[in-house]
């Protein structure tokens, strides 16, 4: 039997899908009649029971504010808020927990980003290198800027295939370029980056490196020491962890020259009628009240992926990965953006004749949940020259059936209307 660790998690025994799915409460739902097969999970992932039962054990024993009580329940909380930062940075291999910073989900951690260390560091004609591959977040932030500031905004072509060129990188660079910013896997086509090379390539001349994580950090181990960017973002439930929290991790040196974002309590040292003074990093750039509860919550998920490890998942995608490959490309009429040669277990495709929010929809009468539309990739998808896709993503406990299904139903759809 597997091995049951305490809240509902599992040890590194090679549990099956099956007693996996069991620790995922919203995996046994019906839809329509008809069991859940979630596909979305791009989107967001589910929640296994170790992090439901985290939040609500804080809510019903631990519930505090951080940081300024010294009542028994307050440094009971911040002590579980801190060591989740400290759990973080185990997870992450940074350096220094000073390094992580507690934000409301990738989006903000890039605007913080933007906002501070843009804003101090960059001038008018100051180039942003950015991938053309990008969500919405890592490029919206940066065109604020340039109507601030008079950055320039160049991008980084992606290949046919969904990968980008590194050789078509540099030949994209300015004497003037700053900053990069790169995911690490893309939400459209699945393509994985390669950060390191691209992080060698920015270094070498001068630039820093901002790397999206948020599609990467459910799906490998991401070791900041040997991708060596300068700031990395990702957001608690992608990873199976709770809503309305991430992290933005920052070389500790950056961090400590770059400007407050926001203002109010626990950013400061100390307040005058005129002048202020800020508190140490990370909390510098965590004003007001924090979301203990998501911390403790992301903490949680972080150690349930760590109890399966990273060696099992990534051998249970790759599988769904090369079936799902195999079963989509045997449809009739059905067309896959991005073939790149190293991706992670999302599928973008369109199919002859159905728009795509028509095929999501015939897919939620299977009760089978996937997305449609842009996937906040606009660019991508005029790139692709395509107005909207149908993405199925995968996590760990989706099954081959459940390819089978989605393939069936796709049969199905195409049937029904042509």
């Amino acid at each position: 039997m597997d091995s049951i660790v305490a809240g509902g998690g599992l040890k590194a025994s090679r549990p099956s899908v099956e007693r996996i799915r069991a620790d995922f409460p919203l995996l046994s739902r019906n839809i329509e009649g008809k069991p859940l097969v979630y596909l979305d999970n791009a989107a967001t992932s589910q929640k296994p029971r170790a992090v439901i039962d985290a939040v609500s054990r804080y809510y019903s024993f631990e519930n505090a504010n951080v940081h300024r009580a010294i009542h028994r329940l307050g440094e009971e909380a911040t002590s579980a808020y801190e060591r989740a930062r400290e759990r973080i940075r185990s997870f992450l291999n940074a350096g220094s927990s000073t390094e992580i910073v507690f934000t409301r989900g990738t989006t903000e951690s890039i605007n913080l980003v933007a906002s501070t260390w843009g804003r101090s560091k960059l001038g008018s004609g100051d180039v942003i290198l950015i991938s053309g591959m990008e969500h919405h977040s890592d490029i919206v932030p940066w065109q604020l800027l340039r109507a601030e500031r008079g950055v320039v905004l160049k991008y980084i072509p992606v290949e046919e295939d969904g990968s980008i060129d590194l050789a078509r990188m540099e030949e994209s660079w300015d004497a003037r370029t700053r900053l990069v910013c790169v995911t690490q896997t893309s939400n459209v086509l699945g393509t994985i980056n390669d950060v390191a090379a691209i992080a060698g390539i920015a270094h070498g001349r001068g630039a820093a490196l901002l790397v999206d994580g948020a599609q990467s950090t459910p799906h490998m181990p991401v070791d900041l020491r040997q991708l060596d960017c300068d700031f990395f973002a990702f957001s608690a439930h992608k990873v199976y962890g709770p809503m309305g929290i991430g992290v933005l991790y920052g070389r500790e040196e950056i961090l400590e020259t770059m400007p407050p974002w926001m203002g109010g309590g626990d950013m400061i040292r100390s307040v005058g009628l005129q002048e202020s003074t800020w508190n140490d990093l990370p909390w510098k750039f965590e004003a007001g009240t924090p979301n203990v509860e998501g911390a403790i919550g992301l903490a949680a998920a972080l150690d349930y992926v760590e109890s399966l490890g990273f060696e099992r998942i990534e051998a249970l995608e790759s599988a769904l990965t090369t079936k799902a490959l195999d079963a989509l490309g045997s449809v009739e009429g059905l067309h896959l953006h991005g073939r790149a040669g190293r991706r992670g277990p999302v599928f973008s495709f369109t199919l002859d004749g159905i728009h795509a929010h028509d095929l999501a929809q015939f897919l939620d009468r299977e009760g089978i949940a996937v997305r449609a539309g842009h996937h906040c990739a606009q660019p991508l998808m005029r790139a692709l020259g395509v107005p909207a896709t149908v993405r199925a993503s995968f996590a760990f406990y989706n099954t081959v059936r459940e390819i089978e299904l989605l393939v069936r139903a796709i049969e199905g759809a195409r049937r029904f209307y042509t």
